[in-house]
């Protein structure tokens, strides 16, 4: 059995599906079941077993010998959630709790970190683990994130196999429900859908341009397929970057959607809140050379690919992945 935390979510559910079509049946979904808005996501996959998150633990006690594998993409993902004791509770101890257990069982872990944990990124994105203990988060989420990276990277007792993901402002099918953390793509979709145009946000750094702020936008699928590939790797444990490795702007997120529709582009600039001032990434952008050092070869998602997959194979028609 293969053990899927957050998987009714995002990319837990997209793992789901990757899994379920390489003939992995025996899918253990891990999450908050009562959260209704998720249900579409994993209907009409192929689930051994559904497990409610509080249970989790209880449930490995019972049944550890016949799991292979956990991966552990559950978390609190608000990036604007303030409130410490919520994101230790999901985002660290919960965590710490799975590592644990996966000492003790003796399973190998994939769990999800976040490229929100390299803050402004003055110190660069390179996932080498000396550099790590230097980074400062911009939020909450991010301190919550990075606390159980240092804290995994501390531990003597480690999993025989473990990786953390450092994930890339992911975007793509199955996103629906997550509202205001949705990614930059479904946000143009819908607005123009809705209103024929997208509002994007200023620029508050005179040296950047209105719309040039930059991000690695990484394709849920590619995402996946790492966790596929380090299901079978099982060696060179440690932290991961999980992006593309080129940055690309929001006006060529918003610019890509248009074209994705067939809609002459209209944008519009409303300015950065004051409250996301001190918190905001202007560039995020991975490094990947560890990741392809042990092996990982397969070409990335461009943000042109990406973005006329997703809008035109899923948006159009609300399709699921």
């Amino acid at each position: 059995m293969i053990v899927v935390t957050g998987a009714a979510g995002f990319i837990g559910s997209c793992l789901v599906s990757r899994l379920n079509e390489a003939n992995f049946n025996h899918v253990v979904v891990v999450d908050n079941f009562s959260v209704v808005k998720k249900e579409n996501n994993l209907k009409g996959k192929k689930i051994k077993e559904f497990v409610d998150r509080d249970n989790l633990f209880d449930w490995l006690e019972t049944n550890y010998e016949e799991v292979e594998f956990i991966f552990h993409l559950g978390a609190r993902t608000d990036t604007t959630e303030y409130n410490k004791d919520v994101l230790d509770l999901y985002n660290l101890n919960y965590s710490k709790k799975i590592w644990n257990a996966c000492c003790e069982y003796q399973i190998p872990l994939v769990y999800a970190s976040s490229a929100v944990t390299y803050g402004s990124g003055s110190l660069g994105f390179t996932d080498e683990e000396a550099t790590l203990p230097l980074l400062q988060p911009l939020n909450p989420y991010g301190e919550s994130k990075h606390d159980f990276d240092k804290w995994a990277l501390a531990q003597t007792a480690k999993p025989f196999f473990w990786a953390g993901l450092k994930l890339f402002n992911v975007y793509g099918p199955n996103e629906y429900h997550k509202g205001d953390m949705a990614s930059a793509v479904l946000h143009a979709f819908q607005q123009i859908r809705d209103k024929g145009s997208v509002t994007l946000y200023r620029s508050h750094k005179p040296e950047v341009a209105d719309g040039e702020q930059k991000r690695d936008f990484t394709y849920v699928k590619d995402v996946v397929e790492v966790c596929y590939f380090l299901m079978h790797h099982r060696r060179n444990s440690g932290i991961y970057n999980v992006g593309t490795g080129q940055a690309r702007t929001f006006m060529a997120v918003a610019l890509q959607t248009f074209e994705a529709l067939g809609v002459a582009p209209d944008i519009q600039f409303v300015d950065t809140p004051s409250a996301l001032h001190d918190a905001y990434q202007y560039l995020t952008e991975a490094k990947t050379n560890k990741l392809r050092s042990i092996g990982y070869d397969k070409p990335f998602y461009t943000l042109e690919e990406g973005i006329r997959e997703y809008v035109q194979g899923y948006l159009l028609e609300g399709r699921y992945y």
